[in-house]
């Protein structure tokens, strides 16, 4: 028999998203662009929000070689600049008749210790959840406005070894790549659930979902052989995530468009099905408390 993801990837195969607007950060490679390639398809205008534009402009492209009537623009972001951020955001707003879907899909790996954004945060921490964090309060009234509409937080199953560690959100005390990331998937799926609380009744809804991950950029961190001095459970951990462009991004596109999912909000999902996150997640006292302290870094509050 086929698997249930497999049935439920045909169903949602079908629906249209023509006169929807679509963004997609980190969407020059990996499961990004394969998701721009199918939501194009359904007749969305889809936007790509990256920050390497000579890359992004090629995928672009190529898009609209393989799908004729397709919509595609293209916008920097860089997740790692608030500034960057504030400036994407204005000219969405100021631009954009509507959002229907916001897709938080960018994302940085194992990043080496000395690496901090611009505003001075741990790299991982910083564009895999400050960033996105801000991007889509700054996004929420164009979101409301054009209701229902959905936001997807890309996380991982990395999440369920992540804490949040509030004596030392920045690792300045201490730096290990893989506590950090870990700990910003684990904000990824707190963020989807706090969120979801703060909109209810507004006809936005959120969701997060663990991928499997495409053979992507986000392994160019893993290559560099400082992760190598350590032991190899690295690769134990990464080799099983890596799938076919089609079948990473099943999960994504399920969260993105199927009509089932309308009336859910807040949940957490893998291969295409709702599924109890790690049971940090569930803790209802650390999103709120993660929330305010993020609102404080970005400077929201």
């Amino acid at each position: 028999g086929e698997s249930s993801s497999n049935i439920k990837v045909k169903r949602h195969k079908t629906t249209r998203l023509d006169n929807k607007t679509v963004i997609i950060t980190g969407a020059s490679s990996g499961i990004g662009k394969e998701v721009a390639k199918n939501l194009a398809k359904r007749g969305a205008k889809v936007i790509l929000a990256c920050r390497d534009l000579k890359k992004t402009n090629k995928v672009a492209d190529e898009i609209k070689r393989q799908i004729r009537d397709a919509k595609i623009g293209v916008k920097h972001l860089d997740l790692a600049s608030f500034k960057s951020v504030r400036k994407f955001a204005k000219d969405i707003n100021q631009n954009e008749e509507r959002l229907d879907i916001l897709i938080n899909n960018a994302g940085v790996f194992y990043c080496p210790g000395d690496l901090r954004t611009e505003d001075g945060f741990e790299m991982q921490f910083g564009v895999n959840h400050l960033g996105h964090f801000l991007l889509t309060n700054l996004l929420l009234d164009l979101l409301k406005k054009s209701a229902p509409s959905r936001v997807v937080t890309v996380s991982s199953n990395a999440h369920e070894k992540g804490r949040i560690h509030f004596d030392d959100i920045n690792s300045e005390k201490k730096y290990e790549p893989r506590a950090c990331y870990d700990q910003s998937k684990l904000a990824n799926v707190l963020f989807s659930r706090e969120l979801s609380k703060r909109l209810k009744g507004t006809g936005v809804t959120t969701y997060s979902l663990h991928p499997g991950v495409v053979r992507t950029n986000i392994s160019k961190y893993l290559r560099q052989q400082h992760f190598f001095s350590g032991p190899i459970i690295d690769l134990f951990l990464v080799l099983p995530l890596f799938k076919d462009g089609e079948q990473g991004t099943s999960t994504v596109i399920y969260c993105a468009v199927d009509e089932s999912l309308k009336k859910e909000s807040g949940n957490y999902y893998r291969e295409c099905s709702e599924t109890m996150p790690g049971k940090q997640a569930l803790d209802d006292g650390v999103a709120k408390k993660l929330w305010e302290l993020s609102e404080k870094m970005v400077g929201l509050t």
